[in-house]
Parts: structure tokens; sequence; C-alpha cells
């Protein structure tokens, strides 16, 4: 079974929980991740959070002995 890609900017973020790969409607959580949902990434960080990681990288490649 693939796993489903992850989405860098959903139009509503706030109608899904992230919290695992079920991507439930807020008001209906299969997993029992919690009582409340997991928010996207984008909601915590901005919206350049997925660039951030490849910025990181490019800092520790050019700076490593």
């Amino acid at each position: 079974m693939a796993t489903k890609k992850f989405p860098n900017a959903p139009k509503h973020p706030e109608r899904v929980c992230w919290g695992c790969d079920l991507y439930c409607p807020t008001k209906d959580m299969r997993c029992g991740n919690g009582s409340d949902r997991t928010p996207h990434p984008a909601e915590l960080f901005g919206e350049d959070w997925a660039e951030w990681a490849v910025e990181e990288a490019a800092v520790e490649t050019r700076f490593s002995p």
C-alpha cells in the first residue's frame, strides 16, 4: 500500500487532522489521536515551512569540514 503524499500548502488545513496518514475531517477523527486535531505545519510555522530543511541543508554543506 502506497502512502499518501503530504500536501505542502492545502487550501483549508483547518478542516483536517494532520496527526496520521488518515487525514480525517475535524469532526470525524478515526484514529483517536487525542481530543483535538493536529494542525498542519503551515498553520504553526507559516507558508515557507517546507523550505526550512532545504535552506538548513545548504548551510550545513557549505560550512562542513
